[in-house]
């Protein structure tokens, strides 16, 4: 919702300065959550919490400072040193259950209390951020029916049934969930999906494996459904004190980390890049002097946030634990952003619409569609295709459906649901596809089919024979295996005509594939004891130039530094490490010329879609974790946590420096490529997720407008400047 900054007052105190974004400040309601959030703050005044100093919340930017507190959050102390015990769980319980009580004693009740809401300071545990409490008198509260606030793994379950009913004994459970947490490095309610996460809230037993005795009794009393069936502060405040006696200062085992020696530096946080600077603040009100670089510790989100349980359910914002990576750079709007096409206007659509020419209606309805629709802008249009999703073109500045092909069969024993369209690519005027009937004898006809860009018409098809083949568009060659899967023959987009053939190891699966200016065919043997084979082809005949080994279960990656980059999988066994979803612990630096090999080592085992350019890997996970690693040394570089989970690989703007990733419910995320700072994101906007196996989102840049498209047949173009526009 905006920057942080370190500032210092005229009389030398250090202080945390909030400054809302621009696009947030025109809002009135977030205006009010802001205010509110201010009026929370200076009710409370205890030593486990952060007082505020001054605040402006009718600025045009409004801005508040409060005490700086020098230390890590409580989720960056769990994430780089695991979890605790001894002095430090006891510090911790003691310490949150006195901020509590005079959080409740101001009659605030906090509801977002979260690891990254806690800091670690030298004195004790410091509780941050109001933006979503609220005063427990206040009877009109700014929460609507059906609506929800809090950070999911650690809500109550009356915050997703009934939020209205929040009181005093939500943060009771909140404190407990967070406690399992820091005591054993996982939530009570941990679940692969959010779905699950916000069922077991609400319906199942936590889970406390790990938890020591006696305090795991005391924590199960908190995480009781019941509200009224929790233990008060003042009876927790007892049996913590009992449940984590005071360990003996001379058993060397109970020795802990000072916070003071988990502070990191801005080289350490930022990678070393330059922080941006402040926006100035309003000359009557300014009061602090802009600090030279970002907050280092963890601050929480600016303001509150306030969502609907389905935009929870479809991967909601709050989600993800490390609010203060999502404070911005000031190098937003429009000194950042490029200028989108003349006459673009944000729109959003689905590929079920009426077209205005062509095939009127689509094979399968919308929410009929199974999966793995999939999109790409070529000059002023989006081309789309999908399973049971006839091909289309959209107005790339409108949205409007333009044309739909009738590219369909009508063979006896094939229905709608026997067509599947897979749209390979987007070149000299062609969009190419590959085109799938399913018979009901179980038998399948594949072919490649070329549509004229302008009218949707028919250019040319051929049949797509073997099954060994795949990535059959590169460059400006579309690839046409026969029956045997071993030749291939080059085609042109537009025309068809043979360019030249070649012929492929036998028995190998192989991805075509370009690297640089170079034509590649990385085949993989079903022997999992031999090396993968990666050849380069001379583009104008498809003769084998080269010859390079890879290990089996690799797969390329691009070109750093001159030579070819190649990630090794981990247990992958035969077959390419796809850059899609991937396992994969090096690199492995190849010379194009003379195959002489670096291998670079990483400092631990990667999962996700991998993306590598500008010198940089990196990977999204389906945590909604981007991390970025140099191939060159394995050293991570930075690592950021989104709400975009189950993202594709994420797309690099070369002109922006800027990385996008979405998630399959459409939610997208903007960071700054070199720093790792989520400049954005942006709420859901499929309105239902696509059923059975599907691709990922995928983002695409039409100038300087972003086109999305989920699995399911949603599609849509934003400003970057303008997310939510």
């Amino acid at each position: 919702m905006g920057v942080v900054y370190w500032g210092r007052s005229r009389s030398g105190r250090d202080v945390a300065v909030k400054v809302v974004h621009a696009q947030y400040a025109e809002d009135k309601v977030f205006r009010a959550r802001f205010r509110h959030e201010i009026e929370s703050v200076r009710k409370v005044s205890g030593a486990f919490t952060a007082p505020v100093v001054d605040a402006d919340p009718e600025a045009t930017r409004p801005w508040m400072a409060t005490q700086y507190v020098p230390g890590s959050s409580l989720a960056e102390r769990i994430r780089d040193h695991g979890a605790l015990k001894g002095a430090e769980l006891r510090r911790l319980a003691l310490g949150l259950v006195e901020a509590l009580e005079d959080i409740h004693r101001a009659g605030v009740v906090h509801r977002d209390l979260k690891p990254a809401n806690v800091l670690m300071a030298e004195d004790g545990p410091r509780v941050i951020d109001f933006g979503i409490s609220r005063a427990a008198e206040n009877h009109q509260t700014l929460t609507e029916t059906g609506q929800m606030i809090g950070t999911p793994p650690f809500m109550s379950p009356e915050q997703f049934t009934d939020a209205r009913t929040v009181g005093p004994a939500s943060d009771v459970f909140s404190l407990a969930a967070l406690l399992v947490f820091s005591a054993t490095g996982r939530g009570p309610f941990d679940a692969d999906s959010p779905y699950l996460t916000a069922f077991r809230v609400v319906h199942e037993a936590p889970g406390l494996d790990g938890v020591p005795q006696p305090l795991r009794p005391v924590l199960e009393r908190c995480l009781v459904k019941e509200a009224a069936d929790r233990p008060g502060l003042d009876v927790l405040a007892k049996e913590f004190a009992e449940a984590l006696p005071e360990p003996d200062p001379m058993d060397p085992d109970t020795t802990t980390l000072r916070p003071a020696d988990l502070t990191r530096t801005v080289e350490e946080t930022y990678g070393g890049a330059d922080p941006a600077t402040a926006a100035g603040l309003p000359k009557s009100r300014r009061r602090t002097r802009r600090g030279r670089r970002p907050l280092l510790v963890t601050v929480g989100t600016l303001g509150a946030v306030s969502l609907g349980l389905l935009g929870y359910l479809s991967f909601g914002p709050g989600f993800s634990d490390t609010s203060q990576e999502t404070s911005s750079t000031a190098a937003s709007g429009a000194t950042r952003w490029s200028a989108v096409p003349e006459g673009w206007e944000a729109w959003q659509t689905t590929m079920f619409e009426t077209a205005r020419s062509g095939e009127v209606n689509p094979l399968a309805k919308a929410g009929e569609a199974t999966s793995d629709a999939t999109c790409r802008p070529y000059e002023d249009a989006v081309y789309c295709a999908g399973n049971t999703i006839l091909p289309v073109r959209l107005d790339g500045r409108t949205g409007a459906t333009v044309w739909r092909s009738a590219l369909a069969t009508s063979a006896e024993g094939t229905d709608s649901s026997g067509n599947n369209f897979a749209l390979l690519g987007v070149r000299d005027d062609a969009m190419i596809l590959q085109h799938d009937v399913f018979a009901a004898d179980g038998t399948t006809r594949s072919s490649i089919v070329a549509l004229d860009t302008e009218t949707g018409d028919q250019l040319w098809t051929r049949d797509r024979g073997g099954a060994s083949v795949d990535q059959l568009m590169a460059g400006d060659l579309v690839m046409t295996p026969d029956t045997s899967g071993r030749l291939v023959t080059a085609r042109s987009p537009r025309t068809g005509t043979d360019r030249w053939t070649t012929q492929l190891p036998s028995g190998d699966y192989c991805l075509f594939t370009t690297a640089g200016s170079r034509l590649y065919a990385h085949c993989f043997p079903d022997d999992e004891s031999k090396d993968a084979v990666l050849l380069e082809l001379d583009k104008t005949d498809g003769t084998v130039r080269r010859r390079l080994s890879t290990p089996n279960g690799s797969g390329l990656l691009g070109t750093v530094d001159g030579r070819l980059a190649v990630a090794v999988g981990v247990d992958v066994g035969s077959g390419p490490a796809r850059p899609e979803e991937n396992t994969f612990d090096e690199i492995r630096l190849l010379d194009p010329d003379t195959g002489a090999t670096t291998t670079t080592e990483l400092t631990q085992s990667h999962k996700g879609s991998i993306r590598l350019a500008a010198g940089t890997v990196w990977i999204t996970g389906a945590n909604g974790q981007v991390t970025a690693v140099s191939p060159l040394t394995g050293r991570q570089l930075w690592q950021t946590r989104t709400s975009v989970e189950d993202s594709g690989r994420p797309t690099y703007d070369p002109t922006t420096r800027t990385l996008y990733l979405a998630s399959i419910s459409g939610r997208v995320a903007a960071l700054d490529s070199r720093k790792g700072t989520l400049l954005w994101e942006t709420g859901a906007r499929a309105d239902q997720l696509a059923s059975g196996e599907t691709t990922k989102s995928t983002v695409s840049l039409d100038g300087g407008a972003v086109v999305v498209n989920t699995p399911n047949g949603t599609v849509f173009s934003l400003d970057p400047a303008h997310p939510e526009g």
